[in-house]
């Protein structure tokens, strides 16, 4: 569908989307895009998706109108729980490059070719950077992505291998973003037809991660579930799927009611779960950030005012998962559900049980928890925290004709 408009989520200046806009010029505020939704209520029911094609371009109307770049992404299954009723796993990892980041880059680039663009930037904690690598290959377009040293060597050796160039970082993402930033400024990127595709920096990313909201809603059978557990890093899932619920009431497919939106953090870096539990509307950054979940490891999110917006619309709520709890919960998964979850994930696991246990959630709601990765992709960090909270006994020693630990 053609776009109207771009819109700033903090000031509602309106900007034109004929050419290609990162944030507001005025505030530095995150865009949304706009469609006239009004023309389409009645003529486009949700019948008429049936036999469309399993992507989330199924959704082209309420999509950028221009020649998809695609990889098949998106329509992930959505697995019923066999170990709590009426818990379902929307299960992410299934998109290429086994990642929910799928989904924004695809968008993201689709438009960065119909903009002409030939260079995008990005700094990346390991999953955005290999599915920008690879959607920029599939397009034609030369990718530069900027990550910490120390992300999932799957990740470094993807971009790699799908022709992008990579800097490694001594630092977190916050100090990749930076790197890009600088480089724009002394590069000149508007002449250099460079674009900036970071998280919330650009608006198409979330209109690829809004169609898990409107998935959820037609897997779900056109019925929202009391809540969504999302592994909140910058936290474009949740403020997609919440701007789709908007736009899905607008087409008059759902009334006015909303699931629960659950915000789950390591514990090692929390920012948001803080300023939720604080009242606060922004969060701080985020001192000395830790964990083993990378996609988790993001010390202030561009959107935290968006994040915690939604989480007070929605009556939901913030939850922290310990490093060990993860570990543990990812073992849990695949071995009681079959699902081999990437860290990040398995935290939805851990914030539902806690929800459960405190009462926030009834055995009777119905609940989706976000499985946002593939554990492949985590094999290197995986064994190191195994390591840490189960170290290797000693070496046996053959001594006397005795074989045992000595």
């Amino acid at each position: 569908m053609r776009i109207s408009y771009l819109e700033c989520t903090h000031c509602r200046e309106h900007l034109s989307a004929d050419r290609p806009q990162n944030t507001c010029p005025k505030d530095g505020g995150v865009l949304y895009v706009r469609y006239d939704l009004a023309s389409l209520k009645g003529k486009l029911r949700p019948e008429n998706l049936s036999g469309r094609v399993a992507s989330m371009w199924r959704y082209a109307e309420v999509l950028p109108d221009a020649k998809p770049v695609t990889l098949g992404e998106g329509f992930t299954p959505m697995l019923a729980s066999r170990e709590h009723a009426n818990v379902f796993i929307k299960d992410e990892g299934l998109n290429p490059t086994g990642s929910f980041k799928a989904r924004g880059l695809s968008a993201a680039v689709t438009m960065a070719r119909h903009y002409g663009l030939k260079k995008l930037a990005i700094p990346s904690a390991g999953n955005a950077g290999g599915a920008l690598a690879a959607y920029a290959a599939a397009a034609g377009i030369e990718a530069h992505i900027f990550m910490p040293k120390d992300v999932p060597m799957a990740n470094r050796m993807e971009c790699d291998y799908y022709g992008a160039h990579v800097t490694l970082v001594d630092g977190l993402i916050g100090d990749c973003a930076r790197m890009v930033a600088e480089l724009k400024e002394k590069e000149g990127w508007v002449k250099e037809l460079w674009f900036d595709v970071s998280t919330l920096k650009e608006p198409f990313r979330v209109e690829g991660k809004k169609t898990m909201g409107y998935e959820v809603a037609e897997q779900l059978d056109w019925k929202l579930p009391q809540g969504i557990i999302y592994p909140t890093g910058g936290g474009v899932g949740m403020i997609g799927m919440w701007k789709a619920f908007d736009e899905m009431e607008e087409l008059g497919w759902i009334g006015r009611e909303r699931p629960k939106m659950i915000t789950v953090q390591a514990a090692g870096c929390a920012p948001i779960v803080k300023a939720w539990e604080a009242g606060k509307s922004a969060s701080e950054m985020w001192a000395g950030a830790a964990t083993f979940a990378s996609g988790l490891r993001v010390p202030k999110a561009y959107g935290d005012y968006l994040i915690l917006e939604i989480l007070k619309k929605s009556r939901g709520t913030a939850v922290a998962a310990t490093d060990e709890e993860i570990l543990a919960a990812t073992r849990h998964w695949a071995s009681v559900e079959g699902i081999f979850a990437a860290p990040e994930g398995a935290a939805s696991l851990v914030a539902y049980q806690k929800l459960r246990a405190s009462g926030f959630f009834r055995a009777e709601d119905t609940v989706v928890l976000f499985n946002t990765g593939s554990a492949y992709k985590y094999l290197d960090m995986i064994e190191a925290q195994e390591r840490k909270v189960r170290p290797e006994p000693p070496a046996a020693r053959n001594i006397g004709g005795i074989i045992g630990p000595y």
